[in-house]
């Protein structure tokens, strides 16, 4: 298949518009052009084609027989062309099509799931599909639009926006602290039930900090899971001591089910929530849409930092 360059193309808007005008000036002013600039294209094009496309007189410009036939093709391109060119400004403007997201299993159940319905409300065109896992995909070799991440960004030409940060803390259920009383010094975590999970960064050691100080506590769990909500519903239930960042165990702090344990202690594990884009300058409106909703749920605050009855944005 030939391709054209932007030089041809100008030539056969050049034709058209003398065709459809009956004349250069007509059709120099058609498309904003001197009528020099406009017979000289038409020139090329002849020159090109190697066939006239048409007659000239001093008083008038008609088509040739093959020039009719030449502008009935070109007026259909032409109309594609500007179609498309009106459809990709609709798109742009308006967020529609499939938007492909990776996000993180527990996050997205606790803090995107609950708005969808209604942002799938206001972008009635927009389709979602949503893959959950704690894995880093791949955003250009998987297809995704955007993908929420937690923890440390690795370098790489990926976009990205920073969320919110978090701490991660140690809670209880109060019933678990009351069967068997709540530690005051990090040596005392040994003899008390852990929940802990070996994929994450604090396992098997806690590694604890208050201000200057360093604790290094090796663990012997009571339960050890590689499902973070599954901890979080045993420890709610009594079950012993999690290790948890903010934005898994805030709604439970805020609500009385959980409470810190070892106050002044936290683990030593500072993240942050980031959305990240493929690179690239150009961010379709659907993609951006679901980055300026998400960050609203950010504003001024992190969810978890609410109140637990404030109302949704």
């Amino acid at each position: 298949m030939q391709e054209r360059t932007g030089s041809e193309l100008q030539q056969i808007e050049a034709f058209a518009a003398v065709a459809e005008h009956g004349g250069f000036a007509a059709a120099a002013r058609a498309l904003g052009r001197d009528a020099s600039v406009v017979s000289r294209r038409i020139d090329a094009l002849e020159a090109r084609l190697g066939v006239r496309l048409l007659s000239r007189t001093t008083r008038r410009v008609t088509l040739t027989e093959v020039g009719a036939t030449y502008l009935q093709r070109v007026r259909a391109i032409l109309g594609e062309l500007s179609a498309a060119d009106t459809e990709a400004a609709e798109a742009a403007a308006a967020p529609q099509g499939l938007l492909r997201l990776a996000l993180p299993a527990a996050f997205a159940q606790r803090w995107i799931a609950p708005w969808l319905a209604d942002f799938l409300a206001a972008y009635p065109k927009l389709q979602l599909e949503l893959s959950h896992s704690d894995r880093f995909v791949d955003l250009v070799a998987d297809g995704f639009d955007a993908a929420v991440r937690i923890g440390e960004l690795a370098d790489s030409g990926l976009v990205a926006r920073r969320l919110a940060g978090f701490e991660t803390m140690l809670c209880a259920a109060p019933s678990y602290l009351a069967r068997r009383g709540a530690p005051q010094r990090p040596d005392e975590l040994r003899q008390h039930a852990c929940l802990g999970m070996p994929k994450a960064r604090f396992w098997p050691d806690w590694k604890l900090i208050k201000g200057r100080q360093r604790s290094v506590q090796r663990i012997d769990a009571a339960i050890v899971s590689d499902e973070g909500e599954g901890l979080l519903a045993a420890c709610v239930r009594g079950a012993g001591i999690l290790p948890a960042p903010e934005w898994l165990i805030g709604r439970e702090l805020a609500d009385g089910r959980l409470v810190r344990v070892l106050p002044q202690w936290r683990a030593d594990y500072d993240g942050a929530i980031h959305v990240v884009l493929p690179p690239g300058r150009l961010v379709p409106a659907k993609t951006r849409a679901f980055v300026d909703r998400l960050a609203q749920e950010f504003e001024p605050a992190p969810p978890w930092l609410r109140a637990p009855h404030a109302p949704a944005r």
